[in-house]
């Protein structure tokens, strides 16, 4: 929490700076007015920008949802003894993690609907475009914590008649998921910041936002600093969730003791 409020104050140490700066600056006419909370105009316009921060969230948390589990059926091949199994998965994995997210993102909206004769709506265009990039990531998350379990717990589950899934469900899964929390966690910052490409298609969050107001207003340097702080301010407090699910599942206990 102290690290929390440090952040607060740096931040709050530099909007003052920009304002001090800004009045002293006379070869730029600066426009704070236009997003202070203590103007009329300013007021509405910050809440024209906040309106964006739960459909950020919404398809951030959508995303991460289906490319964790995406994530995870993609890395059980990889860990198969088939090789055209393990063949399939590393084809997935190096395929979406090579194409940029911007990319698919605009192959998926212009491109997706040509070929299978639907039109998709910028949420759900979003989404899957995230999806599909964000799980080769997760699927290698997976794959590296699903290896770092001792073989002997595996072993001492076969001598048990455990089938695979029950295997699975009870003995490796739950021991994978304490190890492979801290990245996930860093996933969905990613999958936060990442959100904002999804702007270029109109969907209505932060960035497209800005985007937005700062053509009505045509004050840049004021909307993006915004638009940076309400970022930073996500951020921060998705990062301090995360640490706090992290010590109360134990992940940094165990991943330091081994």
């Amino acid at each position: 929490m102290c690290r929390f409020n440090g952040w607060l104050a740096a931040m709050v140490g530099f909007v003052t700076v920009l304002t001090i700066n800004g009045c002293s600056n006379v070869e730029y006419n600066w426009g704070w007015y236009e997003v202070l909370p203590t103007t009329t105009q300013g007021s509405v316009n910050l809440m024209f920008l906040l309106e964006g921060v739960w459909m950020t969230v919404g398809l951030a948390a959508v995303s991460i949802i289906i490319s964790v589990s995406a994530g995870l059926l993609v890395a059980l091949p990889g860990l198969a003894k088939n090789r055209l199994l393990r063949a399939l998965n590393r084809l997935y994995v190096e395929t979406f993690r090579s194409v940029p997210t911007l990319v698919m993102v605009l192959w998926v909206y212009y491109g997706l609907p040509v070929v299978l004769g639907l039109s998709l709506a910028p949420f759900a265009a979003g989404v899957l475009a995230l999806s599909l990039c964000d799980s080769a990531f997760e699927a290698e998350i997976f794959r590296g914590g699903i290896q770092s379990i001792g073989k002997g717990q595996i072993e001492a589950a076969d001598a048990l008649g455990l089938s695979y899934l029950l295997k699975l469900r009870l003995i490796i899964l739950p021991q994978a998921i304490r190890l492979i929390l801290p990245p996930l966690g860093n996933q969905f910052v990613y999958m936060l910041k990442m959100s904002s490409l999804v702007s270029v298609i109109g969907l209505q969050e932060l960035t497209r936002k800005a985007n937005e107001l700062t053509v009505t207003v045509y004050r840049p340097l004021e909307i993006y600093t915004v638009l940076v702080l309400e970022y930073l301010v996500l951020i921060l407090i998705v990062s301090w969730a995360v640490r706090r699910m992290e010590n109360r599942m134990g992940a940094n206990v165990q991943a330091s003791g081994r």
